[in-house]
């Protein structure tokens, strides 16, 4: 260089690498979406409403809420496409507190409760396969607390897909797209199947009898305590209350925002995949419901012989699509559904992992998270944020509460997408004049009727199941004198 020598005593430190194209952004999404609550939550469903026709209801719903989210989410990641998503935006649209509360509460419960869950899921599909595996060989107990293989399983399966993470996007891509597709195209091979060839007279002439005939069961133990007829507003009470499931094993759409640092052209990608994702799950979980009902009648008793006489409602372990395959190919499906519910929740988990911990590196370099989480190892990673996520979901498997938590949080959820969604409306004021490259679809309408139906599902489940709202909320507004501790320490 013309004699002239450039001496560097210290290399730049590393930074995201642009990896996520819109087909890796749209297998994120999917891929976090789909775990194992679509082959089991229908059987809670399906005792709450009580009929095929509310049932699918409760899935069409679900699935115009997730979509109207996504599309609304698509405007604040085109206009915010940092490290961080949904996270960013409750910090711009209200204060820090507000991002930090939700934060707080991503780190505490929702992102690793659910991490912990999905890996205790992949552990108890394991165990149909390898019984050694069950939650019921315990191989340590300490202090009054029993240490079980499954356990010990789902941390082995979150270490393994932490160090798959740690070691660069590129490989946290590459899993997450063998998975996705592996586990989306098996899904739409068992939804073919069951329309095709798995129909089952007796079932649908069952479910036509009642289609829309509601009824609510209550069980304790696995015994019926109460059935109550559905009529007038009580059927909207169901409907809201079975919607925990389904909202639950449809959130997560929102974790592609969360890596907005490392998509190609994010402007672009991120709110195109939030639309193709939540969009192609929305039908899928339709249509494996539909299968549902195709193959097994809703109404069943708990004492059943026969996965017929047990129905959707009574499956075993609440295993609906277990009880579905079984029905059609008898009972060496269960292997091949342990085998898919494995590698979903497997896929699902990748998803996870990977997005999570860039939420709390954007909190760290606000100087709301210990500061080494803010930084980037070798591989441009954010291998401490990893790392401590990993370490604390895996004291959540082996607390064995995280399931209590995540229904504790349920409301939570819904209350950070109320207020995220909202913050469209008080960004459009606060910058109008910021550069928008994808603009909400149908506004003001689709945030709207967003709003208004998740509002409806608040207040339903403040009234009829308060065991899923208080709770939550208490986890929630704990993170205030933690925000104002962490406030006072940190400057």
């Amino acid at each position: 260089m013309d004699g002239q020598k450039f001496i560097s005593t210290k290399s730049d430190p590393p930074s995201f690498k642009k990896e996520l194209k819109l087909f890796d952004s749209t297998m994120i999404v999917v891929g976090s979406m789909i775990g194992s609550g679509i082959f089991i939550v229908s059987a809670d469903i399906a005792r709450t409403v009580g009929s095929p026709g509310y049932l699918i209801l409760v899935w069409v719903i679900t699935g115009l809420v997730t979509v109207t989210a996504a599309l609304s989410y698509g405007e604040l990641a085109g206009m915010m496409p940092n490290a961080g998503g949904q996270y960013v935006y409750l910090r711009e649209a209200y204060n820090p507190l507000i991002g930090f509360l939700y934060g707080w509460t991503m780190f505490l419960v929702i992102q690793t409760g659910t991490i912990a869950a999905v890996a205790v899921a992949f552990a108890k599909f394991t165990s149909v396969l390898i019984p050694w595996f069950s939650e019921k060989n315990i191989l340590l107990s300490i202090a009054g607390l029993n240490i079980s293989a499954a356990q010990m399983l789902a941390i082995g399966s979150i270490i393994i897909l932490t160090y798959i993470n740690l070691i660069g996007i590129r490989s946290g891509k590459l899993t997450q797209n063998i998975f996705t597709i592996t586990k989306t195209l098996a899904l739409i091979g068992l939804i073919l199947l069951g329309i095709l060839i798995g129909r089952n007279a007796e079932s649908i002439s069952a479910n036509l009898r009642y289609f829309c005939e509601g009824t609510w069961t209550t069980i304790e133990n696995g015994q019926i305590l109460s059935i109550k007829n559905l009529s007038g507003s009580m059927i909207i009470a169901a409907i809201g209350v079975a919607m925990v499931g389904s909202l639950f094993s449809s959130i997560a759409f929102e974790s592609i925002t969360f890596i907005a640092g490392e998509v190609v052209n994010p402007k672009r990608n991120i709110p195109l995949s939030l639309i193709i994702g939540t969009g192609t799950v929305t039908i899928l979980y339709i249509l494996a419901n539909v299968v549902y009902v195709l193959i097994l009648p809703v109404r069943g008793m708990p004492e059943g012989a026969t996965e017929i006489a047990r129905g959707i409602q009574f499956a075993v372990s609440d295993r609906v699509g277990v009880a579905a395959a079984a029905e059609m190919f008898g009972v060496s499906a269960a292997a091949f559904m342990a085998v898919l519910i494995m590698i979903s929740t497997f896929g699902c988990n990748n998803g996870l992992v990977l997005s999570g911990a860039r939420v709390f590196f954007a909190m760290s370099k606000d100087k709301l998270f210990f500061k080494k989480v803010g930084t980037l190892n070798r591989h441009s990673v954010p291998g401490t944020a990893l790392i401590l996520q990993a370490v604390w979901a895996s004291l959540l498997c082996l607390s064995g509460t995280y399931g209590d938590l995540l229904d504790y949080v349920v409301f939570a959820v819904l209350i950070f997408y109320i207020l995220t969604i909202a913050g469209i409306f008080i960004l459009r004021k606060k910058r109008p004049d910021a550069e928008r490259s994808y603009k909400t679809f149908g506004y003001p309408v689709v945030p709207i009727i967003y709003l208004a139906i998740a509002l409806a599902i608040c207040i339903d489940l403040l009234i009829f199941k308060p065991t899923y709202t208080w709770p939550g909320m208490i986890i929630v507004l704990m993170g205030i004198p933690v925000y104002s501790l962490w406030k006072k320490f940190s400057t």
